[in-house]
């Protein structure tokens, strides 16, 4: 039997207090269930950020979507975890990834790396995390790494949710191993570092290449999509064209009929949803901040159908 759906929004927009609680609590009433923050220069600090989204709601669960590994010693970041976990009540979902904006990394001073160096160090902050963080018989802080160094408890047991994020083939032979949430990137990056979106069949290889690195799974994972680009109208060809510059090896059809795209009558975009389901399992879906008004009566649809 599939999974009820769930709906995430990625809050992307940094805001002063007042305007971060407002735009929270309206997540909150239009329906979503997780409230995400990503994990960019320029964006929200994510830690503090969940913490205030937890603090002005009572509902959905709060999230990373998702750290960039090489930005995170793994000993302080099981601290950050444990306390946010402790601070929201037990509401935290830690999404991981190895991080693609190389810009990034060498604006703050950090390593990039090669594509096996990235996936290498999120392995090992993810496994690291499992030790630090994995469920306990005592009570209280404890002493968990090699040095005897406290860390705080986290609420969750018997470990705060994981998400792994990606669409290589390690990171989903990782995603495999140890994620309780795999989030399928919708996009594939090219030898000059690009993000190009994958095709909907690209999409179905991705998602098979995971179900076969998982099998014998006790308990199967759930499966998330960012989708980029939400847009209710009865005109879709129009709607997309001025995207069609930014994917010159795509046509208007093919850009329709990404994975990533949802653009099309209220009905149509509900059917897409439920297709995603039936053939891919993607039962958690997150969309942007720009596209969470949009969205709302997408899953009210969801909901009651």
């Amino acid at each position: 039997m599939s999974r009820p759906f769930r709906f995430g929004v990625n809050l992307i927009s940094p805001a002063p207090a007042d305007e971060w609680r407002a735009k929270c609590r309206r997540a909150e009433q239009l329906g979503y269930d997780v409230l995400l923050v990503p994990d960019h220069l320029g964006m929200p600090a994510p830690f503090p950020a969940l913490v205030a989204a937890a603090a002005a709601t009572s509902g959905p669960r709060v999230g990373t979507f998702v750290l960039n590994a090489g930005f995170w010693n793994p000993a302080l970041l099981a601290r950050e975890v444990a306390t946010t976990d402790a601070l929201t009540g037990g509401r935290l979902e830690l999404g991981l990834g190895t991080g693609y904006v190389r810009a990034e990394h060498e604006s703050a001073g950090l390593p990039w790396g090669s594509p096996r160096e990235r996936v290498d160090r999120l392995r090992h902050t993810v496994e690291e995390l499992v030790r630090l963080l994995g469920s306990t018989d005592l009570p209280h802080s404890r002493l968990r790494s090699s040095g005897g160094t406290p860390t705080p408890d986290p609420v969750q047991r018997p470990r705060v949710p994981l998400m792994i994020g990606g669409g290589g083939d390690r990171m989903l032979r990782l995603a495999a191993e140890h994620a309780d949430i795999v989030a399928f990137t919708g996009a594939r990056s090219l030898p000059d570092g690009t993000l190009v979106p994958v095709t909907d069949e690209e999409f179905g290889e991705r998602v098979a290449r995971y179900a076969k690195s998982a099998t014998g799974r006790e308990e199967p994972a759930e499966r998330n999509l960012l989708v980029q680009l939400v847009v209710v109208t009865d005109d879709p060809g129009a709607a997309v064209r001025e995207w069609l510059p930014y994917f010159p090896q795509l046509s208007e059809e093919q850009v329709l009929g990404l994975p990533t795209a949802l653009v099309g009558t209220l009905e149509e975009i509900v059917g897409r949803v439920r297709a995603l389901r039936e053939r891919h399992g993607i039962t958690y879906l997150t969309v942007l901040e720009p596209n969470m008004e949009v969205f709302a009566p997408v899953m009210a649809a969801l909901r009651d159908g």
